[in-house]
């Protein structure tokens, strides 16, 4: 078996007004904006990359913006809820923060002893804030939320699913260990710092999700390129199908659809967001990757505005 999977590489969903959503990310919740590209699978459609200072793996949300894009429905088959770390202590802030902005958003909870902060993106898109007195200090990037109180990046993310087994049985294949239930919730957690945890909800009867603004379109784990192609086998050794390795610049990946129906990726950590923009400089202009350089005045008339 290859190493196993320390976390989340990065969770990417589908959004509608770029320009609304880049706000949300960047002046609401602080992210910095990591990498400003376009869907390579679509042009018409911005990917806008959302980090800590660096882009570090563990702290990427990414989007599909795509402009009047009909809500979707988060339902059974889907990634129902992403979960980011913050600092314990910081809950009281981010509830006055999140009031004063207009987020839509729930008092806190408790969750495996965890206080948690239930929210909604301006999509609709469910959302987390889980408070850990463990929270690395990470890389914030400076920005509208003071250091001490920034999202370090993922925590994890919640599956729901007619039947958690057959996803289970992949988790521990990935060396996900489980480590408690809580009513309907199974927890998984790998052995990394970010993005360690997922979460399991069996909903025999539940509504399958419906792709759209507001949902998750696939959520990305931490390979390497040493390991990717033996990861690729265990998916094959499954009974799943994986497709080939993908070159998407930033990292390469491997994309399944996992017995539940939810997409995952198996993305590696190299060579990352710098590898074509200086780190002071990250997601100011519109990149390419070279094989779409030469169409890059046909792609750039075809996207909406969008500032910083």
């Amino acid at each position: 078996m290859p190493a196993a999977i320390p976390g989340i590489h990065h969770v990417t969903a589908i959004g509608s007004d770029p320009g609304r959503n880049l706000a949300f990310y960047t002046e609401t919740l602080g992210l910095r904006l990591v990498k400003r590209s376009v869907n390579q699978d679509d042009v018409s459609v911005y990917h806008l990359f959302y980090a800590d200072h660096e882009g570090s793996p563990g702290t990427s949300m990414t989007f599909f913006p795509y402009a009047g894009a009909r809500p979707g429905r988060v339902g059974t088959g889907q990634v129902a809820t992403t979960q980011f770390l913050i600092p314990d202590g910081s809950v009281d802030y981010w509830t006055d923060r999140l009031a004063e902005e207009g987020v839509d958003h729930d008092e806190p909870r408790e969750r495996f002893g965890d206080a948690v902060v239930p929210l909604r993106d301006p999509d609709g898109l469910p959302l987390e804030l889980v408070a850990r007195s463990d929270a690395p200090e990470g890389n914030p990037p400076k920005g509208p939320v003071p250091a001490e109180h920034a999202i370090r990046g993922f925590f994890g993310v919640t599956l729901s699913l007619t039947s958690a087994d057959p996803t289970a049985n992949l988790l521990k294949t990935m060396g996900y260990d489980r480590t408690g239930s809580e009513r309907d919730r199974r927890r998984y957690e790998a052995d990394g710092d970010l993005g360690s945890v997922v979460d399991l909800v069996e909903r025999p009867q539940g509504p399958p999700g419906q792709p759209g603004a507001g949902t998750v379109h696939h959520v990305a784990f931490q390979v390497t390129e040493e390991t990717q192609s033996e990861w690729r086998d265990v998916l094959i050794e499954q009974g799943l199908r994986p497709t080939e390795v993908i070159d998407r610049k930033w990292f390469k990946s491997v994309y399944v659809r996992t017995p539940g129906g939810v997409l995952f990726e198996f993305a590696t950590k190299e060579p990352g967001y710098t590898v074509d923009e200086e780190l002071d400089a990250l997601g100011e202009r519109l990149v390419l990757p070279e094989w779409l350089e030469d169409r890059r005045d046909e792609i750039e008339a075809g996207l909406p505005a969008l500032s910083t």
